[in-house]
């Protein structure tokens, strides 16, 4: 059985870091959705899921903590890898504690994020397997 493709979501309100991670994770040959607020993921979840979510963590509104936990009450396996300044150390902890699956310290080597995004979506596929 052949895998899909594996569907990301990034959500930043940075364009330049959704650019960036989009070129990166297209080349790869995943697909991408950008979105540059929570509150618009949390619409676009009413009618499709993504394989994995990467969001920054500071964001005008709603910040990524809150949208994790928007996300995890609604998809609890979905993984979601959040986004964070190397001194935010407190909100990756955060996150962890809010069932992240992991977080990608900013500045980020585009290709250690492209396989943490791949490992993400491979323990999320491998959960839907009957």
């Amino acid at each position: 059985m052949t895998m899909q493709p594996g569907l990301v979501w990034i959500v930043d309100d940075d364009s330049a870091i959704r650019w960036v991670l989009e070129r990166a994770l297209t080349g790869a040959g995943l697909c991408c959705t950008t979105f540059d607020n929570g509150q618009a993921v949390l619409t676009a979840l009413s009618s499709q899921t993504p394989d994995v979510l990467l969001s920054d963590i500071r964001m005008p509104g709603m910040d990524g903590l809150a949208l994790l936990q928007q996300i995890k009450q609604r998809h609890p396996l979905l993984p979601v890898i959040i986004m964070t300044a190397h001194s935010d150390l407190d909100a990756a902890v955060s996150a962890y504690q809010q069932g992240a699956f992991d977080y990608l310290p900013k500045p980020f080597d585009i290709d250690e994020a492209v396989a943490l995004v791949e490992r993400a979506i491979s323990h999320y596929q491998e959960q839907q397997q009957p």
